[in-house]
C-alpha cells in the first residue's frame, strides 16, 4: 500500500467524520437538518468503506462505531468523583418560599438571583470526556457510585463522541423519550406481544439498562445536559455554564430563565404548569438553582442534596371528562372488573380513554353513572383513576350501571362470594379467564416467557393451539409462524423462551399457576417447605397452615385447586413436557443477610420493590414495610419518604442502591437467584 494512498485516505476519513458529526449535531440536537437522509446515508457508507479498506484508520470514536459493542455480562460500577446528589423537593408555593428564606438567611442577601429550568422526567446520567473524547458514562446510582452504561449512551446520537474542543470534563444530564416516540414504542411492543412501558421515564430507564447495546440503539432515547461534575473551567454563573455547554455542542434545554427573587421564580413555575402539555416531552416540575456558582459553593450540600437547589414538583394533573359507557373485564381468577370508557382526555402527556372502577361497591360509593361528567387523574402519574362525579353537570339523561348477572365471555352465572367485593365467573373453562391465565403464567415474575403477551395469548387461544398452560410446551415453530402478525423469527424466539422456562424452580411454577391467594411470597414458602409439587399436592389443609405465614384462606385455596377436576390434566401435561416440579435447596443460614431485616424507601433504579424483596428473602433476610429498632438496613432510592428521618432517629443504618447490590452479591442464595 502506497504511503500517499494511506495519507489521502486518512484525510478523507477525518473530513468525513467531521462532516457526519456536524450533520448529527444539526439533525439530532438543533432539529435543523442540512441534508436529506439519503445524502447522510451516502456519507456514512463512504466512511464505512474507507475504514474497511484501511483497518489502521478505524477508531472506536468514529460515527460508524456508535452501535456494535458486544452484549455485557453485567454492568460495572463507576464512581462519581464529585457526588451526583439528588434534589430536595418543594410541593407548594409555601415550601418554595421556605427554600428561598433559607438561602437568603445563609447568604445574607435580601434578594437572590435564581436560575430556573424545566425538570425533565427521565433518568439522570453522567458523561465523562477526556481530551474532548467521550470515554465513560454512568447512571446516578446512589449519588456516589453509578452503573457504567457507556456503550448504551454511545447509541444516543445527540451525544457527541468528540467535542469541538479538547476538554476534560464531566457533564450531567437527563435521558428521556419524547411522548410521540413513547406511544409508537408501546404500540410496537404490544404488537410483538411484549409488556408495554408504564410511562416514558420507565421506558428510558429500562432502555439504558439493557445489557445489549444493540437493543438500546432501537429505543428513541434523547438527552438534555444541565450541569457539570468534575471540570477545570472558569465559570461564575449557572446560566453561563449552560451557555457554554451549548457552545461545545452538548444538547441543552432552551426553556431556561434567570429569575430575580421568589416572585419571578413562582411566575416561571406557574407558567410551565399551564403550558407543560405543549412540550413534546414529559416534565414533572421546575428546578430552581442559585445562579451564582460561588454562592453555590458557599451554601454547600447536606449528605443527600445541595442547599442551593430545589425541585418544585407539580401536583398530579386533574381533568374533567365524560363517562361514555361502562364495560367489564374478566380476569384470570374470574373477577369481573368494571371499566369506565371515557371521552378521550390528555393526562400527563398521554391520552386516557379508560379507567378501572374496580368493583360495584366503588361505583355505588362514588355514585358514578353512564353519561356522568367526572374528574379523573393519574394515580402516581401512571394509572388513570376516577376521583369523583361533577353532579352539577347532570342532565337527567344519565343511566345506572348494573353488574352483569351472566358472564359476557361464556354466559355462566356470575356470583358475589361472601366477604368479597368482586363479582366472579366461576366457570374454569371461561375463554376470557384462560387467556388471562396464559398471560399471567408467562409473566416475568412467574415463568418469564418472553413474547407471550396479551395479543399472542389471545391469538394462540383463538386458533385452538392452546387451551391451558400445559399446551404451551407442545407448540411448534411452524404452528406459531402461521398465526397473524407472527413472523418465523418471533415464533422461534417464543418457542425458545418456552423451552428455557422448563427449568424454572417450583416457586415460579406455583405462582404462575394462578392459585387463588397464592402470590410470590406464599409460592416461595410452600415450595421451600414441601420441596416438590407431588409432595405439596398430598398435603392437607392442616399441614399447609402449619407453614409460617400461610393462613387458612391460602391453605383452603391450595387444597381446592389440587382437588379441582381441571387441575390434574394440566399438571400431567406439564410433567410430560419436562417442566421442573422441584425447588432447589437454599442454604439460607450462610451469608451476610441471614437474620437481617430490610426496609425499602424511594424508587430503585435496578429493581422493582418486589424484585429487591425477593433477592433479600432468597438470601435468608426479611423485608418489612415499616421501620423499627429491629431494622438492620433502610435501602433508599430516588425520593425517599419519611422513613429516612425515622431511620436517623432510631439509629438504623441507611444504605444506597450500590451498597445494597454489594450485600446481595456477597450473600449466597439458593441455586435459583
Amino acid at each position: 500500500m502506497a504511503k500517499a494512498d494511506l495519507e489521502k485516505a486518512r484525510e478523507n476519513v477525518t473530513a468525513l467524520r467531521r462532516e457526519i458529526d456536524k450533520h448529527n449535531y444539526y439533525y439530532h440536537v438543533l432539529d435543523q437538518p442540512l441534508i436529506d437522509d439519503q445524502e447522510f446515508d451516502r456519507l456514512m457508507r463512504e466512511l464505512e468503506q474507507l475504514e474497511e479498506a484501511y483497518p489502521e484508520l478505524q477508531d472506536p470514536d468514529s460515527p460508524t462505531r456508535r452501535i456494535g459493542a458486544k452484549p455485557l455480562e453485567a454492568f460495572e460500577s463507576l464512581e462519581h468523583k464529585v457526588p451526583m446528589l439528588g434534589l430536595d423537593n418543594a410541593f407548594s408555593e409555601e415550601e418554595l418560599a421556605d427554600f428561598d428564606a433559607r438561602v437568603r438567611k445563609l447568604t445574607g442577601l435580601k434578594t437572590v438571583e435564581y436560575f430556573c429550568e424545566l425538570k425533565i422526567d427521565g433518568l439522570a446520567v453522567s458523561l465523562q470526556y477526556e481530551g474532548g473524547i467521550f470515554r465513560r458514562g454512568s447512571t446516578r446510582g446512589d449519588g456516589y457510585t453509578g452503573e457504567d452504561i457507556t456503550q448504551n449512551l454511545r447509541t444516543i446520537r445527540q451525544i457527541p463522541l468528540r467535542l469541538p474542543e479538547p476538554l476534560t470534563l464531566e457533564a450531567r444530564g437527563e435521558v428521556y423519550i419524547n411522548r410521540k416516540a413513547f406511544e409508537k414504542l408501546n404500540r410496537r411492543r404490544e404488537e410483538e406481544g411484549l409488556m408495554v412501558f408504564a410511562n416514558p421515564r420507565n421506558a428510558a430507564a429500562g432502555s439504558l439498562r439493557q445489557l445489549d447495546p444493540r437493543l438500546t440503539a432501537k429505543r428513541p432515547l434523547r438527552i438534555f445536559l444541565y450541569g457539570l461534575g468534575e471540570h477545570n473551567l472558569e465559570l461564575t454563573r449557572q446560566d453561563k455554564l449552560l451557555d457554554y455547554l451549548e457552545k461545545i455542542q452538548l444538547p441543552v434545554n432552551p426553556h431556561r430563565r434567570i429569575c430575580s427573587g421568589l416572585e419571578e421564580v413562582w411566575r416561571y413555575c406557574s407558567r410551565w404548569q399551564e403550558e407543560k402539555q405543549e412540550l413534546p416531552y414529559e416534565i414533572d416540575g421546575v428546578v430552581v438553582k442559585v445562579n451564582d456558582l460561588e454562592q453555590q459553593k458557599n451554601l454547600g450540600t447536606t449528605a443527600r442534596s445541595p442547599r442551593w437547589a430545589v425541585a418544585y414538583k407539580y401536583p398530579p394533573e386533574e381533568k374533567m371528562t365524560r363517562v361514555l359507557d361502562i364495560s367489564v373485564n374478566i380476569g384470570r381468577t374470574g373477577a369481573i372488573t368494571p371499566v369506565a370508557l371515557l371521552e378521550p382526555v390528555t393526562l400527563s402527556g398521554t391520552t386516557v380513554r379508560r379507567a378501572s372502577l374496580h368493583n360495584e361497591d366503588l361505583i355505588a360509593e362514588k355514585e358514578i353513572k353512564i353519561g356522568d361528567t367526572i374528574i379523573v387523574h393519574k394515580a402516581g402519574e401512571i394509572i388513570p383513576e376516577v376521583l369523583g362525579v361533577v353532579k352539577e353537570k347532570r342532565t337527567g339523561k344519565e343511566s345506572e350501571f348494573r353488574m352483569p348477572r351472566h358472564c359476557p365471555s361464556c354466559g355462566s352465572d356470575t356470583v358475589r362470594l361472601s366477604g368479597e367485593a368482586a363479582r366472579r365467573c366461576l366457570n374454569l373453562a371461561c375463554p376470557a379467564q384462560l387467556v388471562e391465565k396464559l398471560v399471567h403464567f408467562a409473566s416475568r415474575r412467574a415463568m418469564d416467557i418472553e413474547g407471550l403477551g396479551p395479543a399472542v395469548a389471545e391469538s394462540v387461544y383463538n386458533s385452538e393451539l392452546v387451551r391451558d398452560v400445559g399446551d404451551l410446551y407442545y407448540l411448534k415453530v411452524e404452528q406459531l409462524a402461521s398465526l397473524p402478525r407472527m413472523a418465523e423469527k418471533s415464533a422461534e424466539n417464543l418457542v425458545s423462551s418456552i423451552d428455557k422456562s422448563r427449568g424454572n424452580p417450583l416457586r415460579r411454577l406455583l405462582f404462575g399457576l394462578g392459585i387463588r391467594f397464592v402470590g410470590e411470597k406464599a409460592a416461595r414458602l410452600l415450595a421451600e417447605r414441601f420441596g416438590t409439587l407431588d409432595r405439596l399436592r398430598e398435603a392437607g389443609e392442616e399441614e399447609l397452615i402449619a407453614v409460617e405465614e400461610i393462613g387458612p384462606k391460602i391453605g383452603e385455596a391450595v387444597v381446592r385447586f389440587f382437588n379441582t377436576t381441571e387441575t390434574g390434566p394440566v399438571l400431567d401435561k406439564l410433567k410430560r413436557a419436562g417442566v421442573n416440579f422441584t425447588e432447589p435447596v437454599a442454604q439460607k443460614e450462610i451469608g451476610a443477610l441471614a437474620g437481617k431485616t430490610f426496609v425499602f424507601s424511594g424508587s430503585l433504579q435496578a429493581y422493582t420493590r418486589d424484585e429487591a424483596a425477593a433477592l433479600v428473602e432468597e438470601r435468608g433476610g426479611r423485608v418489612s414495610s415499616s421501620i423499627s429498632r429491629k431494622t438492620d438496613y433502610l435501602v433508599t432510592g430516588d425520593d425517599p419518604g419519611s422513613k429516612l428521618a425515622k431511620a436517623g432517629e432510631l439509629g438504623v443504618e441507611v444504605i444506597g442502591e450500590e451498597r445494597f447490590k454489594e450485600l446481595i452479591s456477597q450473600a449466597p442464595a439458593g441455586n435459583d437467584v
